[in-house]
């Protein structure tokens, strides 16, 4: 297939892709709740899709309440395979009695599965992050099985649980449901491309990003009551841990610049205090427990993290006076492809085309996704997604940015993921190599 012929695929495939259409798919993803853990009635809708698009449909259960769904439009085994990928879950569940007074006082609208549609906006839970770019990668595989040619390489169009950077919520039976765990069980099954894309939030082609590792700082104390604090030993962990949080968020907010590389800019938080029973503040608890988020750097590892971060707790046990312990609880390395990979330019090139203008990466990233599993897993690996929405109409928080998706966005990211997909599964993998080594494309 040559340019020309390559140009003509993009172009029917996005004369099927409009904002009317997206629209429609995006609230019809918004509107399935799909906490982490919680994904597959969404999985099972998302395959419906497929399967109904014309592509080979397959919906992986991974347990009752999680599962992955799958797509192949199929080709003639002589290309590369690619894979489209997106996560599904939302970060927060949409249930007042899990995610209140935490995200604030109560629940707003945009803190529900219930897509409501306001010009170009739709919003609700995770409408943009993850469920507007979902909704893109599955309008994108519909448009591309519509056109009815058969490429050289197999296209992958997949929805992934378990994405978003959380452990199972209590009770769900199963403490293995998010950091990745639904990416990792598609590549465990067989689900290998050579090449993949993941649409997460970000209007720019990313190469590279952190990990993230967790840490648990255990603060001693010992266990009193109060009406003897005047007469036996007082040391309350919860006091001490208060000392311990502002000297570490000092050492947090020095952190990154010890590990800047030229996208990436690693940022650490605390996330959670937890000491005492709620239920009988008369009492200390003999302990305090700190968990904090600390993302890491490609070519950083999880063990070089930890040193790093229990120095400095050894040198704040010294100046407080405390025994305080450091453990990691959770480790993701961060990883990068090479952006001179195949995948990473084509995704350059379909972006330059789309904006109009050269790319310029952009800097001080500290956003972790499944691209980490799949790189981690030996997949070259692009990211592209769209920007955070900016409106006069509405204030945009943290939780605005993840739940409203602007179809005018959408638009634009399925542009770059038809032109990626058309320019790498048309080519032969003898011609990928040749353009890898420098070779003029036609």
């Amino acid at each position: 297939m040559n340019k020309d012929e390559r140009e003509r695929m993009v172009a029917q495939a996005l004369a099927t892709i409009t904002e009317a259409r997206l629209r429609k798919a995006a609230v019809e993803v918004t509107s399935i709740a799909s906490p982490t853990g919680g994904e597959e009635p969404l999985a099972r809708r998302l395959a419906e899709r497929l399967a109904a698009a014309g592509l080979e449909s397959h919906l992986q259960r991974i347990d009752d309440g999680q599962a992955n769904a799958i797509g192949r439009l199929r080709g003639d085994g002589t290309g590369a395979d690619l894979m489209l990928y997106a996560p599904i879950d939302t970060l927060t569940t949409g249930d007042p009695d899990e995610d209140v007074p935490w995200i604030g006082p109560g629940l707003r609208p945009d803190m529900r599965a219930e897509a409501q549609c306001d010009g170009p906006y739709v919003t609700g839970l995770g409408a943009s992050n993850p469920k507007g770019h979902a909704a893109c990668v599955l309008m994108v595989g519909e448009a591309l099985a519509s056109v009815g040619a058969r490429p050289a390489g197999d296209l992958l169009v997949a929805f992934g649980a378990g994405g978003m950077p959380t452990n199972a919520i209590d009770g769900t039976g199963r403490l293995n449901t998010g950091q990745g765990v639904g990416c990792s069980f598609l590549l465990e099954r067989g689900w290998q491309p050579d090449y993949a894309v993941i649409a997460k939030p970000g209007d720019f082609v990313a190469h590279e990003e952190v990990g993230l590792c967790w840490f648990e700082i255990v603060v001693p104390g010992i266990h009193t009551y109060a009406g003897s604090r005047h007469r036996l030993p007082y040391q309350n962990p919860i006091v001490t841990a208060a000392k311990v949080v502002t000297r570490l968020e000092g050492w947090l907010a020095a952190y990154p610049e010890r590990h800047r590389t030229a996208t990436a800019a690693p940022q650490g938080i605390i996330g959670s205090i937890a000491g005492g029973w709620e239920r009988m503040p008369a009492v200390t608890p003999a302990a305090c427990r700190i968990r904090l988020d600390l993302r890491i750097a490609p070519g950083t590892t999880p063990l070089a993290a930890k040193r790093e971060l229990a120095e400095y707790v050894r040198a704040l046990s010294a100046e407080l006076g405390v025994e305080l312990t450091v453990e990691m609880v959770l480790a993701i390395p961060g990883t990068r492809t090479p952006p001179e990979d195949w995948v990473v330019r084509s995704a350059v090139r379909a972006w330059e085309s789309v904006a109009g203008r050269p790319h310029e990466p952009i800097d001080g990233n500290s956003g972790a996704t499944d691209a980490n599993i799949l790189r981690a897993r030996g997949i070259p690996t692009a990211r592209v997604g769209m920007p955070k929405v900016v409106s006069t109409e509405f204030d945009v928080d943290f939780a605005r940015g993840m739940n409203t998706v602007d179809v005018r966005a959408m638009r634009r990211l399925c542009e770059v993921l038809v032109r990626v997909a058309v320019d790498t599964t048309t080519r032969t993998r003898a011609e990928i190599d040749e353009l890898n080594d420098g070779e003029t494309d036609d």
